[in-house]
């Protein structure tokens, strides 16, 4: 007999649509994956969102709802051999088979490359899950063959909803404070929640805020120096300062910052930023010398004398820094969004950007905080 202990993701995962948390644009009444779902379509296709959104969820439920037999993998560690395994299987059987493979982007292109030919025959319905940009990821021959539905992070009120599941399945209570905590600590990942839920309840059998807060080993933000969501905060940093928007960009400043960028990378982006006023002082001493550059010296000092000098934007960047702590990396406003690829462009990257907007700027749930008093 097995001494393995089933965890509490696995406890608590729906089976059916109708049980499943968040995703309405995706899942709810008459949306694209609950009609696929209806309707038994059989199709392939990528979801692309956030850790801890719901991906592999979704995938058992469409491939329980289409009768197919269901084998997942990751793509960290599978590689041809596992494919070639499963498609010899498909030769046995005559329902759908669905191969769900996990993280699709940390598949090479040779890789890609070799499922291709599966997908295109129907051999294979393939569903791929990743938290990277499918634009750069995948490869265009077989994305061309994939939907592309987006998961979003899930909100506060979803995750709580997925707590008092969770607590109901371990039989322990969580009062009304705890639960908003672990709420705002998830930052839209319910496995984050789940996680903290299972091993504050094995270690000390009862849910305070103090006990999540003592088997808490650390918490971060999601950053992947070179993922998306690292040019996204970057951009919405230059376009913040490029509107005059102190409040915002002190915001994505202490994101950058929190979640450990460079912070010469930081700096070159302001110095490039900065290029017409300071930096051009240092520029032109560099490149013309003296006795010439006294001239500039001489603007750079009076431009620097005459700025205001106090604490404010120190105290604006720290308070900035709390909501980058208490609520993580909120979604980056869409048109603050880079949009290189054509895919992005149709998801509303960009769109409706305003080089001087007088608009806030920040993720909604900060919607017009005012850091610099």
């Amino acid at each position: 007999m097995s001494n393995l202990i089933e965890p509490l993701a696995s406890k608590i995962r729906p089976k059916k649509i109708t049980e499943y948390i968040g995703q309405e644009h995706l899942v709810g009444e008459g949306k694209p994956l609950s009609q696929a779902i209806k309707n038994k379509h059989i199709f392939s296709f990528v979801l692309w969102g956030p850790p801890g959104t719901g991906k592999t969820t979704i995938a058992r439920i469409y491939s329980d709802a289409i009768d197919a037999d269901f084998y997942e993998l990751s793509a960290v560690s599978a590689g041809k051999d596992d494919i070639r395994s499963i498609i010899k299987n498909t030769e046995e059987t005559t329902k759908p088979v669905v191969l769900f493979l996990d993280e699709i982007h940390r598949f090479n292109k040779a890789q890609q490359d070799y499922l291709l030919p599966f997908v295109e025959r129907g051999k294979l319905t393939l569903i791929g899950a990743t938290t990277e940009n499918p634009s750069f990821e995948i490869i265009a021959p077989l994305l061309s063959r994939l939907r592309v539905f987006v998961l979003k992070e899930l909100s506060p009120e979803e995750i709580e909803k997925i707590i008092t599941r969770a607590t109901k399945v371990l039989k322990l209570k969580i009062d009304k404070e705890a639960k908003e905590w672990l709420a705002n600590f998830a930052n839209g990942d319910a496995r984050q929640a789940i996680g903290l839920i299972e091993s504050t309840a094995s270690l000390y059998g009862q849910l305070t805020i103090e006990n999540f807060k003592t088997a808490l080993q650390s918490r971060f933000l999601r950053f992947d120096k070179q993922g998306e969501e690292h040019y996204n905060t970057i951009s919405a940093f230059i376009k913040s300062m490029r509107a005059s928007n102190p409040d915002a960009a002190l915001y994505y400043l202490a994101r950058l910052v929190d979640s450990g960028e460079d912070p010469l990378f930081i700096a070159r982006r302001m110095v490039i930023f900065a290029s017409e006023d300071v930096a051009a002082v240092f520029q032109a001493c560099q490149q013309i010398g003296y006795p010439e550059c006294q001239e500039n010296l001489a603007a750079g000092t009076v431009y620097l004398a005459k700025s205001p000098k106090d604490r404010r934007a120190y105290d604006a960047y720290m308070a900035a820094l709390s909501d980058v702590k208490q609520f993580g990396n909120l979604p980056i406003p869409l048109n603050l969004r880079n949009a290189p690829t054509r895919l992005m462009k149709k998801l509303g990257y960009g769109k409706d950007y305003e080089m001087y907007s007088k608009e806030s700027l920040l993720p909604d749930q900060l919607k017009n905080k005012k850091y610099l008093k």
